[in-house]
């Protein structure tokens, strides 16, 4: 190919001038060898090190492969390579040439992986250079700058053989002052699927397109009929913004023939940013959510997107299968929140995306299984689990990779996605060169697959959940570039999953010590589950109060599933916040309804009524509560003729209700009473408020002391009344009697003198009456009607209704 590259009237080919410097090297092999022998030569030997080392592709020069057009060549094309060489040694080097190499055909995949992690140049096994005027010279490499360079060369001149995977790559020869000669020193491989004419039996090969995102909705919800969500950051507005991740993945999974796999939950998410939304800042205040249109945009490309497409609907918040079966099958109810989810995340699709999705699918982290994820992940109704082939390892001896339906027992059936094709996009793949060099090995894995036998089978590819933009971008670039190739075809996941299998393959679930440590440590602890379980706890019991308790119920049920999501691997910290603030807000509403703290109380009497009240301060009404009045010694005080006494409670949003409860007295002293809200089923409700009666009791015989005091005085008001009556009569009659004798003249019957009362008769009677009021009080006197007043100042108390 060499002799081929020459050309009449030009200067001996690269390819020839790669010859004779190769030649060399081999001629000065044995003076250099002479040479390391002398005690003196040791630097040398140092220096010839160094410059095999060189020789060898020690990476001196940095190969950036940007670009390689067309990814799958076909005859007639003109193959395109762009890329940078950037000097990353201290000396400038010159004589600088880039060549283009064409390795063999490699025949197995595992060649493909040992060709992608080799660093070093090997003379001949990294092929021959395509030489001629397919190369890019250069007089001068400056240490830390980069040259570009950019080589076409027609796919005739490359001399391809049969169909298959091609080793290619790019070289950059030169030589520095402290190495006066030519070597390599910087190459990078990549690959060249080559099959020009379609495949007589073509690999159908599934590629999983998810949406998943983090947990952005809170369980607060606004007080008004619409009940406003609120957010934890405005982070998912930037995802699906222009460029953004999910914008990407929605922009370019719309031209790729592949299966949606989605979290309702960021559906969910979304939908309610496309109406009033608000979000957290700091402390307890929020702000308002300023991206509706973005929102809308979003959901409206997904929805055309996704038509007549396949579409696959993860549990409500993406659940963590591997972390529940491990660390929470043993918490009351944590299962059921999994069925739970499982339920709506149909309609949740339905109702934003307009179509019917299938369910029956769960998806464990990086598809590793193991006898209980398989048990937990069934447990929901999925009857499908999405497994990995570094999981489900070979161990049939199969030559070739088989499909990817596998019968696990149970009527389960794994879907073992290919590890090799679906670990690919991972990496870093912001620079060019990665990405580019990340799509060729794609293509080439899959081509070496369908070269592997003459058998039609069914290939899953499922990438991580949460790629970035630029992994979105390698990854629409390499499925886009194996839709448009000669040896594969699209297929659905449900039809995968229900191909025939290989009989074998593989279908022994591995033992739960095979789990990847390395997942084990990023599952949700034991103590994260109690926690949901607490909070579902308090949930239970606070919602049979309420009048609408769905305004409750759905925003914290759904809050629980994302409690549970995978998206918390790796993220223990946030994942502690969020259930702490679930936990905290529950707390809060509940705290809402309450009795209002009382003083302690006067009871004067021997009967009388306690007011107690109930505070609401939701923005909904309470019911099916009662409130139960208790008097701690019932021998002084008794609540409507016993220990306690209860009474039903309903309260309107935002009001307070005062419930009255009779007392009688049977002794002086202080009873302590507890008031306490009780649920219907006898479940106490909030704290309970104690406070004290003092009970100052008026008996019958004091009564009676009372009346018979009022009695006297009535009497002794009469008889002063009848006394002056009297007196006004003699007095009147003595005045008739000395007119008469002044008008008869008769001097000879003057009034008799025991008929006269004289001024000192009136003085004694007067002074008689006031002896015996002051006279000292006998044993026999009545009780005094009242105590005797007392100085001192009135006690406090909080008035009761008598």
């Amino acid at each position: 190919m060499a002799e081929a590259a020459d050309f009449q009237g030009t200067s001996p080919s690269p390819a020839r001038r790669w010859l004779r410097r190769t030649g060399a090297l081999f001629a000065g092999a044995p003076l250099l060898a002479g040479l390391l022998q002398l005690p003196a030569a040791a630097p040398t030997h140092a220096a010839g090190q160094d410059s095999l080392k060189a020789a060898s592709g020690s990476g001196t020069v940095a190969v950036a492969v940007d670009s390689l057009t067309p990814t799958v060549p076909g005859e007639g094309d003109t193959l395109t390579v762009s890329g940078t060489v950037t000097n990353k040694g201290k000396q400038a080097v010159t004589d600088a040439q880039v060549d283009l190499l064409l390795g063999p055909a490699l025949n197995t995949r595992s060649e493909i992986d040992t060709v992608a992690e080799r660093t070093d140049y090997q003379a001949g096994t990294d092929g021959s250079p395509v030489g001629g005027k397919y190369v890019k010279e250069f007089s001068k490499l400056t240490p830390g700058v980069a040259q570009r360079f950019s080589i076409s060369v027609p796919v005739d001149k490359l001399d391809l053989g049969g169909d298959g995977v091609y080793q290619f790559s790019v070289s950059l020869s030169g030589e520095t002052s402290a190495r006066p000669w030519e070597q390599v020193l910087g190459i990078q491989r990549t690959f060249l699927p080559w099959q020009p004419d379609g495949a007589d039996t073509k690999t159908r090969t599934t590629v999983l397109w998810p949406l998943v995102s983090t947990a952005h909705m809170t369980a607060q919800t606004g007080s008004n009929e619409e009940q406003t969500p609120v957010f934890r950051d405005d982070a998912l507005a930037a995802e699906i913004s222009a460029g953004g991740r999910l914008q990407q993945l929605v922009s370019l999974g719309k031209e790729l023939d592949v299966t949606w796999v989605i979290d309702p939950d960021l559906l969910a998410s979304v939908d309610a940013m496309t109406e009033s939304y608000r979000v957290q800042g700091e402390g307890d205040t929020t702000t308002a959510g300023a991206h509706r249109e973005v929102a809308r945009q979003w959901l409206v490309e997904l929805q055309e997107a996704v038509r007549d497409k396949e579409v696959v609907a993860l549990p409500f918040a993406d659940p963590d299968v591997a972390s529940l079966a491990h660390n929470g099958t043993n918490v009351t109810g944590s299962l059921s929140h999994l069925k739970e989810a499982t339920d709506v995340a149909a309609d949740t699709v339905d109702s934003v995306l307009h179509v019917q999705p299938t369910t029956d699918f769960a998806w464990p982290v990086n598809g590793a299984v193991d006898p209980s994820i398989v048990k937990v992940a069934t447990s929901a109704g999925a009857d499908k689990l999405i497994a990995r082939s570094d999981s489900l390892v070979e161990t049939g001896g199969l030559p070739y990779t088989p499909s990817a339906a596998r019968p696990i027992g149970g009527g389960t059936t794994a879907v073992v996605a290919d590890a090799r094709m679906s670990t690919l996009f991972q990496g870093n793949l912001t620079r060019a060169s990665s990405s580019t060099l990340t799509v060729q090995r794609f293509l080439a894995q899959s081509l070496a697959l369908n070269l592997q036998v003459d058998k039609q089978r069914n290939i899953v590819v499922a990438p991580q959940r949460m790629p970035t933009a630029s992994q979105a971008q390698a990854m629409a670039e390499a499925v886009k570039a194996l839709q448009g190739g000669t040896w594969s075809e699209s297929q659905e996941l449900t039809a995968a999953a229900a191909a025939t299998p290989d009989s074998g393959a593989t279908t022994k679930v591995p033992a739960p010590s095979a789990y990847p440590s390395s997942l084990r440590k990023q599952e949700l602890p034991r103590a994260a589950f109690e926690q949901i379980a607490t909070t579902q706890d308090k949930l239970d019991k606070f919602k049979v109060i309420l009048s609408k308790e769905s305004r409750v119920v759905t925003p914290f049920g759904r809050a629980m599933n994302r409690e549970m999501s995978t998206s918390w691997r790796g993220r223990s910290g946030e994942a502690a916040d969020y259930r702490n603030g679930i936990e905290a807000y529950i707390d809060s509403l509940a705290g809402q309804v309450t009795l209002i703290e009382k003083s302690d109380t006067k009871l004067s009497g021997r009967s009388a009524t306690i007011p107690v009240t109930v505070q609401n301060n939701l923005v909904q009404g309470v019911e099916h509560l009662v409130l139960r009045l208790t008097s701690e010694n019932p021998r002084r005080l008794e609540i409507n003729g016993d220990r306690y006494y209860e009474q039903p409670v309903e309260v309107s949003g935002g009001h307070s209700q005062t419930v009255k409860f009779t007392t009688s007295a049977q002794a002086n002293g202080q009873a302590a009473v507890v008031a306490q809200l009780f649920t219907e089923d006898g479940q106490p409700y909030g704290a309970p408020v104690t406070f004290d009666v003092k009970v100052t009791e008026f008996t019958a015989t004091v009564m009676l002391v009372i009346g018979g005091g009022f009695l006297l005085l009535v009497l002794a008001g009469f008889r002063m009344y009848t006394q002056r009556k009297r007196a006004a009569a003699r007095e009147a009659e003595r005045d008739a009697s000395q007119e008469a004798s002044e008008t008869d003249g008769d001097p000879e019957n003057p009034e008799g003198p025991e008929d006269r009362l004289t001024p000192e008769d009136l003085l004694e009677e007067e002074s008689v009456t006031r002896t015996r009021a002051d006279a000292p009080e006998q044993q026999s006197d009545p009780t005094p009607d009242t105590p005797a007043e007392s100085a001192d100042p009135s006690g406090t108390g909080e008035r009761v209704d008598r």
